[in-house]
């Protein structure tokens, strides 16, 4: 059913992923999929004397449930946006000790103050690349989503299930630091909200990949090794000296100001592509 709420304002929460990390534009700066829904949204037909499309993305990249709920919900809040969306807490259970009881009262509280102040609020369960680390976390996530569920049962929420998604596990839908999505992984995560706020659908988002070409075990090698040294050996530092890659960095677009986008890229149509180092 088609959603005949009329959305003038939008509000992004949360961390690298909102942030739009690694769909990188040109000018080394990230787009993702909040900035490509903002864009739709915005050119979207409205009357003449609706006024403009405004957007904010008050991400931040390696932020933690809690300092999202501390630092960008009130703000969001307080800015009475038609739609607000809020994802976080991945980067938490990822983490070694992890308290998921704690992250998800983090995330309660957060739910709690957005959804009176918006007419509608979007929760995900977030995609994840499917492997062994993804595997080793899987009953925190679980546990994490189902609360994700419960929330949005009860402040009337919707919830975009990414990680139920089978495409969006494939190795070949995430950047060289197996953190982040691809470019058209962002493109099927923007798709995949417009659809659950009821627009009419524009593209299959969970349409599958090719078959994959593995490469050559040489070839996996040296991609791994590329990834220990450029992601993962400074991932673990930052982690033994308590750093973020979000320390000192300011939100995406902090203010909910008139958003004029960058034309749109055509639809994706999937094309063979060899797969990602393993593991």
């Amino acid at each position: 059913m088609e959603n005949d709420v009329e959305y003038t304002s939008f509000v992004a929460v949360g961390d690298s992923f909102t942030e739009g990390m690694s769909d990188l534009l040109p000018d080394g700066s990230y787009r993702g999929w909040a900035d490509l829904l903002a864009a739709r949204l915005a050119a979207l037909p409205r009357p003449a004397d609706a006024g403009g499309f405004r957007y904010a993305n008050l991400a931040v990249r390696g932020k933690l449930i809690r300092q999202i709920a501390e630092d960008q919900v009130d703000t969001a809040a307080a800015m009475g946006a038609d739609l607000v969306t809020l994802v976080g807490g991945l980067n938490d259970v990822l983490r070694p000790g992890c308290d998921v009881d704690a992250v998800c009262g983090h995330l309660e509280s957060a739910v709690a103050r957005l959804a009176p102040s918006c007419r509608q609020l979007v929760l995900m369960r977030s995609p994840a690349r499917r492997g062994p680390v993804a595997a080793r976390f899987l009953p925190r996530m679980e546990q994490l989503f189902a609360f994700v569920d419960d929330l949005a049962a009860r402040h009337g929420a919707v919830v975009v299930d990414l990680y139920g998604a089978e495409v969006l596990g494939d190795q070949r839908m995430w950047a060289d630091d197996r953190l982040h999505l691809t470019a058209e992984g962002h493109e099927r995560v923007a798709e995949a909200v417009w659809q659950a706020l009821g627009l009419p659908a524009r593209a299959d988002w969970t349409l599958a990949l090719p078959p994959a070409v593995r490469l050559g075990w040489a070839a996996r090698r040296t991609a791994d090794l590329r990834f220990t040294g450029r992601h993962l050996l400074p991932w673990i530092g930052r982690r033994l000296t308590g750093r973020s890659s979000g320390d000192g960095r300011p939100a995406k677009r902090p203010e909910l100001l008139a958003y004029v986008p960058e034309p749109l890229p055509e639809p994706y149509e999937p094309d063979p592509v060899p797969s990602g180092p393993g593991g």
